[in-house]
């Protein structure tokens, strides 16, 4: 028997070998991808917020007036693109295989008519739905992590992005009342979240900078090097629940000692920089320099001198220095919003489930009730789907090939966490505005 269990275990690394797909983004993957994996109907019922129906209140025209861009393998960036179907959505995507798909706003008109509106003098061309977005890069906090740089992240810095997902999530939902929100890992080194609500697509551009303004908490220091900025006597209500619940919690449980952010001299004078009162800091700096050598490990090193820190500083006998912890730790954790990103009813971003062409990895959707959890560095790539498809052969027991895929969680999720949840409150909202539309035409005539 073990004999017999031996050689049936070699056939099965065999075949693994066999299935094997060399590893990096590769143009004829993403052709298999888009062929047999992408997503097509869920981003067609997306996009389409149930104007895809047979209610007499649908706009037929929706999708068509969504304006998508792709960037093609040979930086050819084609902008304005629109489909009046799902099919020729799929049929264009497979033809041109784009490197990167991104979404626009819904515009009055269809958007790849546009130059004839421009000639006719007409103002149509103008967006009027867009979903409220928010980009966030781990890039814009190298000045506060050690273990990357860049476009680098690992999971010793991605906390930063678990912070951010938390803390915006929550404030979209308990401040704003917002219901329908998709994050979506960026594919290399961040996140997008849009908010899907109808009110939040309305939003014009001065109220979606408004919302962007409310979150915003950093200034430019001396040298460049971000400050933050936490005006009053006591913090905003918004602010005090980030740090207490979210903040503080990951700042010290994480970061403190996976950033390594108090075990040497450089990166302890950098956090001294920020308390105003010299004493304290040269009283610090010293008793810090003299114990380089403990026998404690690196990580207790960090804590305790943070303890050490705090102490002094909320101990009272130092007037006005006790917002400086609060102010280190949310220079540390606090979301890095590109805000620009969030101003612009017409600005562009990275669809859902497109791969990135630097890493290969899918830009897979993140339940914020579960981002703890999520992994950059084990989101399915091309070249593993592949592999996936390739040991599934001819299998009859799979229902469909994405489903026998490792990208098959993503796209469960985006349908029960997010997409039918979204599409039911679409038709509550139009069966709402249609009767209420029906009702006001009969009392017209009912004098």
């Amino acid at each position: 028997m073990e004999v017999i269990a031996c050689k049936l275990m070699g056939v099965i690394q065999s075949f693994k070998d066999l299935a094997k797909v060399p590893q990096g983004f590769n143009v004829d993957y993403l052709k298999v991808y888009y062929g047999k994996l992408f997503p097509y109907g869920d981003i067609f019922k997306w996009m389409s917020y149930g104007n895809a129906g047979k209610h007499p209140a649908c706009d037929p025209s929706y999708f068509g007036r969504r304006e998508f861009s792709f960037s093609l393998g040979n930086d050819t960036y084609c902008r304005y693109q629109s489909f009046d179907s799902v099919t020729e959505f799929e049929n264009s995507i497979k033809k041109n295989c784009p490197f990167k798909i991104d979404i626009g706003p819904v515009y009055r008109v269809n958007p790849a008519k546009r130059f004839a509106y421009a000639q006719s003098g007409s103002d149509g061309f103008t967006p009027v739905e867009r979903e409220l977005v928010f980009d966030v890069d781990i890039s814009d906090y190298d000045d506060v992590r050690h273990c990357c740089s860049g476009a680098d992240v690992c999971t010793n810095c991605w906390p930063l992005m678990t912070i951010a997902i938390k803390v915006i999530d929550t404030t979209l939902r308990d401040d704003f009342g917002f219901n329908h929100i998709l994050w979506v890992f960026s594919g290399r080194r961040g996140v997008h979240c849009w908010v899907c609500d109808g009110r939040a697509r309305r939003l014009n551009n001065d109220e979606r900078a408004s919302i962007a303004k409310y979150f915003h908490v950093y200034k430019r220091g001396e040298s460049g090097f971000k400050k933050v900025s936490l005006t009053g006597s006591v913090l905003h209500p918004f602010l005090a629940r980030s740090y207490t619940d979210v903040l503080r919690i990951h700042f010290e449980e994480k970061l403190l000692c996976n950033q390594n952010l108090l075990s040497s001299e450089d990166r302890y004078e950098k956090i001294l920089e920020l308390v105003s009162n010299k004493s304290i800091t040269d009283e610090l700096h010293d008793k810090w320099q003299g114990h380089r050598r403990s026998s404690n490990t690196e990580e207790d090193l960090n804590i305790t001198r943070w303890e050490q820190l705090k102490h002094v500083l909320q101990s009272g006998k130092q007037k006005g220095l006790r917002r400086c912890v609060e102010e280190i730790v949310f220079l540390y954790t606090y979301p890095r919003l590109d805000m620009e990103v969030s101003k612009h009813m017409n600005h562009l971003l990275k669809s859902p489930f497109c791969v990135h062409p630097k890493t290969g990895r899918v830009c897979v959707p993140i339940d914020p009730a579960h981002c703890d959890e999520f992994d950059p560095t084990t989101v399915p790539t091309l070249s593993t789907l592949l592999e996936e498809l390739n040991m599934r052969g001819d299998n009859s027991e799979s229902l469909n090939e994405l489903e026998s895929t490792s990208l098959g969680q993503y796209i469960t999720m985006f349908r029960s966490c997010f997409l039918e949840p979204l599409l039911k409150s679409c038709k509550e909202e139009m069966e709402n505005a249609y009767n209420a539309n029906l009702q006001q035409s009969r009392n017209s005539f009912s004098w």
